[in-house]
């Protein structure tokens, strides 16, 4: 069972499948400093200085009661909320991620169809005996009948 274990784990579609994991959850935190640093704070200076991570609905008051200045101080006070922006901030970065995957996709796929083409033939057909032989052959080793 172990050597069987091994076998699957060192097949190289298996170590591919985890490298690309590894890689896609450190672009995924790159991605999401980008919505959240660099994206949604320039969108929300457009709607009116708005920070989109603290938009959120009040559902019920916590321990203290509201108003709440921010998400952080709702979590504080154990406030039921319905974090709207935090939503917003995700399906932007779903976005980023899904638009990157399929940019890598396509260009895979555009490499795939760039295949060499096939390669030149090394024999031809004896129309006597329909066996293949060699292009410079000036007679069917089978059939012995001369090839033109």
């Amino acid at each position: 069972m172990f050597k069987e274990f091994r076998e699957f784990a060192v097949k190289g579609d298996v170590v591919d499948m985890a490298v690309g994991i590894i890689i896609g959850a450190a672009f995924g935190t790159i991605v999401k400093s980008l919505v959240d640093d660099l994206i949604m704070p320039p969108i929300g200076l457009l709607m009116g200085n708005v920070d989109f991570a603290n938009l959120f609905i009040l559902l019920k008051d916590g321990k203290i009661p509201g108003p709440y200045l921010s998400l952080a101080h709702a979590k504080t006070a154990a406030a039921v909320t319905l974090n709207y922006g935090l939503f917003i901030n995700t399906i932007v970065s779903f976005l980023i991620v899904a638009f990157s995957v399929f940019l890598v996709v396509r260009y895979i796929n555009r490499l795939r169809r760039q295949e060499t083409p096939p390669a030149t033939p090394t024999t031809k057909e004896c129309p006597f005996c329909i066996s293949a032989v060699a292009l410079k052959a000036v007679k069917c080793p089978h059939c012995t009948a001369d090839i033109k």
